[in-house]
């Protein structure tokens, strides 16, 4: 079997910005600032007996977690960083026409930074759903273009720029690691942290 991780360290491998829902998006956490990062994405949990994600740089260092994936049927997510500290909680939102995740920071439960409004059937669109930046000087927007339960969909902002892409991974031998194991890449000059936010809302839509 391929190997998901090369190595299993809790390094310093991501950061989450503070200025998640301005303008300007947040530099992606994962790299170094010049060039995209490419993280691989495993639907594992670290814990025993959890469903959850486990993230990974391109070293192989863990840089994302989520270990209460079970928890979503509660409507409540949270992505953890390597350490087990809270990031971003994405959270359903209720009396809401259509499917609506909220994403706020940290396990703060008031003042949601970016909502998510999954497509209406109905209405004519290409897009899958729609990212909406919320509060006080807020102004980014974002789409999510393609076909998420193929492992092929791609994350545009307000300029129709691809910012976030989710592909199938494929082994050094080019062997496909299955559809339990993709790879998550943001382009500079966007939070990592957000884009697996956008995942975790993606997978409760369509997986």
């Amino acid at each position: 079997m391929a190997k998901v991780y090369p190595n299993h360290s809790t390094g310093n491998g991501s950061s989450s910005s503070s200025s998640l829902g301005s303008c300007t998006p947040a530099p992606a956490g994962g790299g170094d600032g010049e060039g995209e990062t490419v993280l691989t994405v495993w639907r594992k949990s670290l814990l025993l007996n959890f469903e959850g994600f486990t993230v990974f740089d391109g070293k192989g260092n863990l840089v994302f977690r989520v270990d209460n994936y079970s928890s979503a049927k509660n409507g409540e997510i949270m992505l953890m960083d390597a350490s087990g500290k809270s990031l971003l909680t994405v959270r359903r939102k209720r009396l809401s026409l259509g499917e609506n995740w909220l994403i706020y920071h940290g396990d703060e439960a008031a003042g949601p930074r970016f909502s998510m409004k999954k497509r209406v059937p109905f209405l004519p669109s290409k897009g899958l759903a729609s990212v909406t930046s919320r509060g006080v000087g807020s102004c980014s927007s974002y789409s999510v273009v393609g076909s998420y339960s193929r492992l092929r969909c791609t994350v545009y902002d307000g300029l129709r720029r691809p910012i976030v892409e989710v592909r199938r991974k494929e082994a050094a031998s080019g062997v496909a690691l299955g559809g339990d194991v993709f790879r998550l890449t943001v382009l500079p000059g966007f939070d990592a942290s957000l884009a697996m936010a956008m995942v975790i809302a993606l997978e409760q839509m369509f997986h």
